[in-house]
C-alpha cells in the first residue's frame, strides 16, 4: 500500500515546516487529489491518522479536493472532462489530447496553531 508511505512522507514534511514556523500543532491539511494520481483516497485517509499519531499532525483534519481529469484536444481545441478511464475529447471523440488536470497530489495549504 503506497498510500501509507505517501502519508508518512506528507506528515514528515509538513511537520518540518510547522516546527520551522514554531507551530504547536497542525490543525487542517488541504490537499488536491487528481483522479489519475494513483492514490486511493480511502486508503490514504485510513493511513493518515496512523502515521500522524504522536506528532504535530495528530488529530489534523484532511480536506481533500478531488480533481477530475481534464484534457485539451489538439484536434478541435476544446477543453473537456472525459469520463475517466477513457481519455478522449468529450466534444469530438479524438484521442489526440493533452491531459491538463487530474494527476495532482499536492498540498494546497496547512493551518497550524
Amino acid at each position: 500500500m503506497h498510500e501509507l508511505s505517501l502519508a508518512e512522507e506528507l506528515v514528515e514534511r509538513l511537520e518540518q515546516v510547522a516546527r520551522r514556523e514554531r507551530a504547536e500543532r497542525i490543525v487542517v491539511i488541504r490537499l488536491e487529489l487528481g483522479a489519475m494520481c494513483g492514490v486511493d483516497r480511502d486508503s490514504f485517509e485510513f493511513a493518515f491518522p496512523e502515521v500522524a499519531r504522536g506528532g504535530l499532525a495528530e488529530g489534523a483534519a484532511l480536506a481533500i479536493e478531488e480533481i477530475p481529469v481534464s484534457v485539451s484536444c489538439r484536434r478541435c481545441r476544446v477543453r473537456s472532462e472525459p469520463e475517466y478511464p477513457v481519455i478522449r475529447c468529450a466534444a469530438c471523440g479524438s484521442g489526440d489530447v493533452e491531459i491538463v488536470a487530474g494527476r495532482e497530489f499536492k498540498v494546497r495549504s496547512m493551518e497550524v496553531s
